[in-house]
């Protein structure tokens, strides 16, 4: 009896598997199923657009440490050479350190950057406790009077100290910027300079294939665009490489003109499904509070900047409240920023001078070719979101004083309302600075003895 019962449940057991396996299976093969069974845990609020791209990161099925450091430095390795970082790789790899590593093994990405562990993860995508820096800096209160008594879970701190990227806190530039009012006597955006490699001959009439669906909106759409003016013509796009002519266009062919601005579409939260072979992103799939209408919305080009139109005035602001409402954007229109928008675009104002979602988001960036200097807009948004001081530089500094912008970025409630008030916190970074200045001209004078810096 025991024998044949234990053989029923043998037949169960396997039946039971060869059904799970069959359900798993056909999820796994079957592209619109969903896969986030496979999931081993939920990915953060960088990575769940692309969750389901396993191999972006998991390069090789077995691979460890080393190969999931390559695919990181995929994807974020141009960021990374572009700031002005603290802590390089370099630093981890002197022998010098070797004590340090030890405890705190910052060769690897893996080391504070775990994906699947999101109830232990915090905004910024670190799995590490928030006074980690206490690990290498544990005697800074006493090398540094002005760090004395400060707790080291305030170290990343509004203002201070940012692991990847200082270039907005290093001390000589705070002293730079000492005194500087809360609005510059010109308070402008740098204008937008495509430069020379873009063709300026005077538009021809446009081709036109016959029977083509609207075209006398669309002729009409397209002599209103810097396109017409720059002689771009409808098969320069539909047709592009003598291709056969194509309704149906994505990003790819906007590439062949602004290959930069494509790049930094693809690597953003808007684009970055598309190098993974997932279809495009919608608002559906955010996290964050989008419009009810747009959910189904696919995200390319085109979202923003119209068919035909391709206008960049609507692009900067209106297409991102399209989609976006969380509570920092509906608050926009209520700004002061928004005032100098509708200012510009009313022509009561210079142009440069108004704000709109995209002249903070997607900002204005110099690019030196060697032959010409051009400024155009980036679209990567990733690369001003977090921390938000990462904005300082490109973006609130032309128009505001250093200290200002440090204090309203750290005002998490001022951010909230879209900054239609003062701050209401005052970051001391650019006061510590003058004080450890003040002390090291004393000692070099002879006023106070040497000992504990400032």
């Amino acid at each position: 009896m025991a024998t044949g019962r234990t053989a029923r449940w043998y037949v169960l057991w396997a039946l039971a598997s060869l059904s799970l396996a069959g359900v798993l299976g056909d999820r796994l093969l079957d592209k619109t199923a969903d896969r986030t069974v496979f999931l081993p845990g939920p990915m953060t609020h960088g990575h769940h657009s692309i969750e389901l791209a396993c191999g972006a990161c998991h390069v090789e099925p077995f691979g460890g440490g080393p190969v999931l450091q390559e695919a990181c430095m995929n994807c974020h390795g141009a960021e990374l050479k572009r700031v002005d970082d603290s802590h390089p790789k370099s630093k981890f790899t002197d022998p010098r350190n070797a004590d340090r590593v030890a405890r705190l093994d910052a060769q690897h990405c893996v080391t504070c950057h775990v994906e699947h562990r999101l109830e232990i993860t915090g905004p910024m995508g670190v799995t590490l406790p928030g006074d980690f820096c206490v690990t290498c800096h544990a005697k800074i209160g006493e090398e540094r009077e002005t760090h004395a008594g400060l707790g080291f879970d305030t170290c990343a701190s509004g203002g201070c100290h940012n692991f990847h990227d200082n270039r907005a806190l290093y001390e000589d530039f705070l002293l730079e910027h000492v005194g500087e009012p809360v609005l510059r006597p010109v308070p402008r955006l740098p204008a937008r300079d495509f430069g020379s490699r873009w063709r300026t001959d005077h538009p021809k009439p446009p081709a036109i294939v016959p029977g083509h669906a609207g075209p006398a909106v669309v002729v009409k759409d397209w002599l209103e665009t810097a396109h017409a003016r720059a002689g771009v013509q409808c098969d320069d796009c539909h047709a592009a490489g003598n291709k056969p002519w194509s309704d149906a266009l994505d990003h790819r062919a906007c590439a062949g003109c602004h290959e930069t601005q494509v790049e930094g579409f693809l690597a953003s939260k808007h684009g970055m499904r598309l190098p993974q072979n997932l279809p495009p992103m919608t608002p559906a799939l955010a996290r964050l509070p989008m419009q009810t209408d747009a959910a189904p919305r696919e995200l390319g080009c085109t979202s923003c900047h119209a068919a035909h139109r391709f206008d960049t005035r609507h692009a900067a602001a209106e297409a991102c409240l399209g989609c976006h409402a969380d509570s920092h954007s509906l608050a926009y229109k209520d700004s002061k920023h928004f005032g100098l928008w509708t200012a510009e675009l009313a022509g009561d104002a210079p142009a440069e001078t108004g704000l709109s979602c995209a002249g903070c988001h997607l900002p204005r960036e110099r690019e030196d070719t060697g032959d010409e200097r051009r400024v155009h807009v980036a679209h990567n948004q990733n690369d001003f979101l977090r921390p938000n001081e990462k904005m300082i530089r490109p973006v609130c500094l032309h128009c505001h004083g250093l200290g200002f912008a440090l204090d309203a970025l750290a005002d998490t409630d001022l951010v909230e309302s879209n900054f239609q008030r003062l701050p209401a916190i005052h970051i001391e970074s650019i006061d510590m600075a003058l004080r450890r200045a003040e002390a090291d001209r004393a000692r070099r004078a002879g006023e106070i003895p040497t000992g504990r810096s400032h």
